[in-house]
């Protein structure tokens, strides 16, 4: 039996087997292979809002995702989406193209406040692990960058004290 190691910083328990782009505060999660145990990820990763990044723009009410096979870069417009603090584009956290999209989160975008760990938006297909350079992982890394993501949410008044 395998236990997940979680970072915890501030009141916030993330996942350690997840990558987290500072920028966007999305995470990505590369999906196992459906072969072998202990097998390689198959190319593709899933998408979702850490719990920063949901919690500063506020209830989110629409999302709409660029169509499956559309080709993202980092930093590109992967949809968009509208929520009580924010509304505008959603970044990729990293160069793919667009395998799927959540229906849950499609038909209820509220789950990603209740949960946004649990629920991904997208999944992308990425063309090997060096999509991947760049992002935080890492107890250590991903503690320190949330810990100060904490501090200056907090003293920008976007999160409770």
């Amino acid at each position: 039996m395998t236990t997940e190691t979680i970072v915890t910083a501030g009141p916030y328990r993330l996942p350690a087997d997840r990558h987290y782009d500072a920028g966007t505060h999305l995470w990505v999660a590369p999906l196992a292979s459906s072969g072998r145990a202990g097998a390689a990820a198959t190319g593709r990763v899933r998408c979702g809002f850490d719990p920063l990044g949901s919690e500063t723009s506020g209830d989110v009410v629409a999302l709409s995702f660029a169509p499956v096979g559309t080709r993202v870069e980092r930093g590109g417009e992967l949809g968009t989406i509208e929520a009580a603090k924010f509304v505008g584009p959603l970044l990729s956290p990293v160069a793919g193209r667009v395998a799927a999209h959540n229906p849950a989160v499609l038909a209820d975008p509220a789950l990603l406040n209740r949960d946004p760990l649990e629920h991904w938006m997208v999944e992308l297909e990425i063309a090997d692990e060096s999509a991947l350079d760049g992002l935080l992982t890492g107890v250590d890394a991903v503690r320190g960058w949330f810990e100060s993501e904490i501090e200056r949410f907090r003293r920008k008044g976007m999160i409770a004290e």
